[in-house]
């Protein structure tokens, strides 16, 4: 029965869906929350421990309350509706990338904290300034670094509540790995729900297998 639901090209265009939502959504947040992080790291600022507190605090956002959030921006009565972007793979993008951005960002900020206070004095010796020093801060913690995206990319690729109340899991639109698992279960299609549930881990380890190695780590 799986093999009939592998070869079907529903359960394709919902893979694709899923990862084009999901790297877009990381991609984002890791172009905000990289240099957010470092720069909560490394300058010193009025409210700056009130913003680490805030960022760290957001790590377990319910995914369920993001969404309701996002909706009531999006619906046509709200502030942004006049955008339209409400039940499109867009609205998608927006509620995983604002729950991957947290996480990047601080994770971010303790590994370039870390380097700071170990390596920042030299640094600065060396003539660098705080601008100038960011870039090498961000290739000694690269692995750090993409550990923290990794993370926010596990954020995405897992997320369903967020995605049905913006998305609206509309077939062939907006329905992606997570939420389709989630609708088949409940129709009772099991054989789809698992070819689904065994590409999602499958592409999630070797999307993570492949940012190790290409960090020159070992994955084993």
């Amino acid at each position: 029965m799986l093999s009939a639901v592998f070869a079907s090209r529903e359960l394709w265009q919902i893979i694709g869906l899923s990862l084009v939502v999901s790297l877009s959504a990381s991609v984002a947040a890791a172009i905000i929350g990289l240099p957010a992080g470092a720069a909560l790291a490394v300058w010193r600022f009025p409210g700056r421990r009130l913003l680490i507190i805030a960022v760290n605090s957001l790590l377990g956002l319910p995914p369920a309350v993001v969404g309701l959030a996002l909706y009531l921006l999006l619906s046509r009565s709200g502030p942004l509706g006049f955008v339209e972007l409400l039940f499109t793979p867009g609205a998608m993008v927006l509620a995983q990338a604002v729950l991957a951005l947290p996480i990047v960002t601080a994770l971010t900020h303790r590994a370039i904290e870390e380097l700071w206070a170990t390596y920042g004095d030299a640094l600065m010796d060396l003539g660098a300034d705080r601008w100038r020093a960011l870039p090498a801060l961000l290739a000694m913690g690269r692995l750090s670094i993409l550990t923290a995206v990794l993370a926010g990319f596990g954020r995405t690729m897992s997320e369903v509540g967020a995605i049905i109340v913006v998305g609206g899991n509309i077939a062939g639109y907006t329905r992606t790995m997570t939420t389709a698992i989630v609708l088949e279960t409940g129709r009772g299609d099991l054989p789809l729900a698992l070819g689904l549930g065994f590409v999602l881990i499958g592409l999630t380890l070797m999307i993570s297998a492949a940012a190790f190695a290409l960090a020159g780590r070992p994955t084993w």
